[in-house]
């Protein structure tokens, strides 16, 4: 990635990896209801891939719109880090 880009086309490559990571999550989480029944071993690593992508969408998300996507008071307590507004 040599190219140099404007403000406006990075926003809309990182709009772009939010939407993908959406739809992986959702595909994995299907996978993983599908599979449950059959091989739990399977339908666990699928939940944790559609977790992973949840992740990386709330992360992008939070890029795009600042404050839009809160972190749990669970999570940041464990994490050690404040939300600050």
């Amino acid at each position: 990635m040599s190219d140099v880009v404007d403000a406006d086309e990075l926003l809309r490559r990182i709009r772009r990896g939010r939407d993908l990571a959406a739809e992986e999550e959702r595909v994995w989480l299907e996978r993983a209801q599908s599979l449950t029944a059959t091989d739990p071993d399977r339908a666990r690593e699928a939940t944790e891939r559609a977790l992973t992508y949840q992740v990386v969408a709330g992360v992008l998300t939070e890029i795009v719109a600042p404050g839009s996507h809160p972190a749990d008071a669970g999570e940041a307590g464990a994490a050690g880090v404040r939300h600050v507004t």
